[in-house]
């Protein structure tokens, strides 16, 4: 009797044409009128991608999760096909019409075969392709590093390259609140890349100059565009998620977000978050950052004079989530929780210790093969890829921001390229 082919085997199988033109026009179409009457999106071309006859790729920033509506329309009437996180094709609401548009998936931070094959397949057949290099949305508010290899792969395909700059996109969708808050987005379109310019630089130089080109702040952008955003009274909620530092008593996981003040559980540290997204203390002893950025870097300089001390280890309790074989997850889910175990990083690595499926379970990644983590939805879980298999880990406390600080900042130390 045959067995019946896995999901993850459906999808190594399935070879990428272009979307199909009606469904794709309408939809886009639907978008922009979203965009025009909610979201107040403003598109600024400097050059048009929609007059190139060529195949090409757009690559952007990634600001939030919803950058499609950002990005498909500045091509028009030229059909994209998306570069997606592999995760993402297990989730019912999610795959139907990932197979539909031919979205291609992508294992993020590791190398992935099979979805460079299928994106030199697109443009071998004279299709167009949207990159988003930093391979996860921002999480607060800034650009992250693109993912190594960017450049590398940008050369190999030798066609133009264009870029979206969204500006806005984090304010109207954030990571630690899952709430749309309509107000301003602005979208500037560019060429970025010749093939002849393409030919005439290295790898490493094409990404530098990615980075640089898709570099961004909101908070920054916003000090001049003084847009305001409908946060509907809660501009805070669960902001203490992403700010876990109080920077007034080192406080850790004391800081709450409420309403639209986020104050120290601990010292009443405080402040209010207008609907600008700036900053205000409330009170002339708090001591509060500038930007909400500024904040989340704050954070980062604690984690590299933590890791200073080589023998440093930071451990907790995590559920260990895997996806689905055969049936896709549903209610929003992101993973099916697998085993528990303890979570560690440490000069030597990111080592899990627990159960998967109910058997004892352990491994560990070099902190060069571990640069970052991906994160599915909010900031309450995040995960990697160990031997092209997915793991999610859900922290007993509420940490995953320091996990990240952590685990970016090791890698960096013992001499990781992603910078």
């Amino acid at each position: 009797m045959r067995r019946k082919e896995t999901l993850a085997a459906k999808l190594e199988r399935k070879r990428m044409g272009k979307p199909p033109a009606l469904i794709y026009w309408i939809l886009i179409r639907l978008w922009m009128l979203f965009l025009n009457r909610k979201l107040g999106v403003e598109f600024i071309y400097k050059a048009k991608p929609s007059q190139d006859k060529n195949p090409y790729v757009l690559v952007s920033n990634h600001a939030s999760r919803v950058d499609y509506l950002y990005t498909a329309p500045a091509a028009l009437p030229h059909r994209l096909n998306y570069v997606v996180g592999y995760n993402e094709f297990f989730r019912s609401h999610l795959y139907p019409i990932f197979s539909l548009m031919q979205v291609i998936p992508k294992r993020n931070f590791v190398p992935d075969v099979h979805t460079v094959s299928e994106i030199m397949r697109v443009i071998k057949n004279g299709g167009r392709v949207c990159l988003f290099p930093e391979g996860m949305n921002s999480i607060s508010g800034g650009s992250q590093p693109c993912a190594l290899g960017s450049g590398k792969l940008l050369k190999k395909l030798g066609v133009t390259v264009y870029y979206t700059k969204i500006a806005g996109g984090y304010m109207t969708n954030t990571k630690h609140c899952q709430d749309t808050r309509p107000g301003r987005v602005q979208i500037v379109v560019d060429t970025l890349f010749t093939p002849e310019q393409l030919k005439g630089i290295s790898a490493d130089e094409i990404q530098a100059k990615l980075n640089k080109a898709l570099a961004h702040d909101d908070y920054v952008w916003n000090r001049q565009a003084r847009a305001s955003y409908d946060g509907k009274g809660e501009m805070a909620k669960s902001l203490g998620d992403l700010l876990y530092l109080c920077p007034k008593c080192g406080g850790q996981y004391t800081m709450k977000g409420q309403g639209s003040v986020i104050r120290c559980e601990a010292c009443c540290n405080s402040a209010e978050l207008n609907e600008s997204y700036d900053l205000i203390p409330l009170g002339e002893d708090c001591v509060i950052p500038e930007t909400v950025t500024d904040w989340y870097a704050l954070q980062r300089e604690k984690a590299m004079e933590q890791i200073k001390d080589k023998n440093f280890k930071f451990s907790g309790k995590v559920k260990l989530g895997v996806l689905p074989e055969y049936k896709r997850l549903k209610n929003l889910e992101t993973s099916i929780i697998a085993g528990e175990g303890l979570l560690s990083i440490s000069r030597d690595g990111l080592t899990y210790d627990g159960s998967l499926h109910g058997e004892p379970f352990t491994f560990t990644m070099p902190t060069d093969a571990v640069p970052t983590f991906g994160m599915c939805t909010d900031i309450s879980r995040f995960y990697t890829f160990y031997k092209s298999e997915f793991y999610e880990f859900y922290p007993e406390n509420n940490d995953t921001m320091r996990w990240f600080h952590l685990t970016e900042e090791m890698h960096r130390a013992n001499g990781g390229k992603w910078r």
